[in-house]
């Protein structure tokens, strides 16, 4: 429920249209929808301002539909992470504006306009091996309602290729900095703006970065102000803090 609704339901009560058992029948499936195998969380968006994002990992790809066509029924936006092409060619007949960013494991349904704000988020990654999260990143920002820049291949190996973006990057409202390995560039470029600082570690590196662990320690002790630090590949959780700030 959103507060569109909200104010459809007052509506209906105030010209007669919605008697004392409408008002029931209407109330009693919220703040969630019993699908059987998920239950629509309908008052996400009321109580957070985004509605419900799909986590596609371990739902098959029927499951993931029965959900995604519920949420659209409500004239909602659908993102859907860490999902795959199988789900995108089941989806793909039911809709006229889907896409799949496979690198990304993302696919965004939009069935109304998305507003993206004047300011953006700009994504620094440090090596294309990064890119995986960085494309999760960036197409979640995207439905979440943001102005987005890529900044990418700019790691510490080779840190002048930074330098000649940070006019750029100085100009984000909020950084995401993507890194494996040992995690450096969040550090780097939480010194050199006065942004916050989104740090996303990657699972890319050799055997004692330890699927990314590595990375993340490294950003968690950071000495650099301004750093804030998501999961391992997390990059939907970045984008999403990120919108937030960037919303405010």
């Amino acid at each position: 429920m959103n507060e569109r609704e909200i104010l459809d339901i007052y509506s209906a009560i105030k010209c007669g249209k919605l008697d004392e058992n409408g008002l029931i029948n209407t109330l009693k499936n919220y703040p969630f929808d019993d699908i059987g195998c998920a239950k629509i969380d309908r008052q996400r968006e009321l109580r957070n301002g985004v509605s419900e994002v799909i986590y596609g990992a371990s739902k098959t790809a029927n499951e993931i539909k029965k959900i995604v066509e519920h949420i659209t029924s409500y004239d909602k936006n659908v993102l859907i992470t860490r999902t795959n092409e199988e789900v995108f060619n089941l989806l793909k007949p039911n809709f006229n504006d889907i896409s799949f960013n496979e690198r990304g494991k993302t696919i965004s349904i939009r069935v109304k306009p998305i507003s993206l704000t004047d300011s953006f988020i700009a994504i620094v990654s440090a090596g294309t091996s990064d890119m995986a999260v960085v494309e999760e990143a960036y197409e979640s920002a995207l439905m979440l309602g943001n102005s987005v820049k890529k900044i990418t291949d700019v790691g510490v190996a080779g840190i002048h290729r930074l330098f000649l973006k940070l006019d750029e990057i100085r100009d984000a409202r909020v950084v995401i900095a993507v890194a494996g390995m040992e995690g450096a560039l969040p550090s780097v470029v939480a010194g050199l703006v006065d942004k916050p600082v989104i740090a996303v570690p990657t699972s890319v590196g050799y055997g004692t970065s330890f699927g990314g662990v590595s990375a993340l320690l490294s950003m968690l002790n950071s000495c650099a102000n301004g750093i804030t630090v998501v999961n391992i590949d997390n990059g939907y959780g970045a984008a999403y803090n990120a919108s937030i700030i960037n919303h405010l």
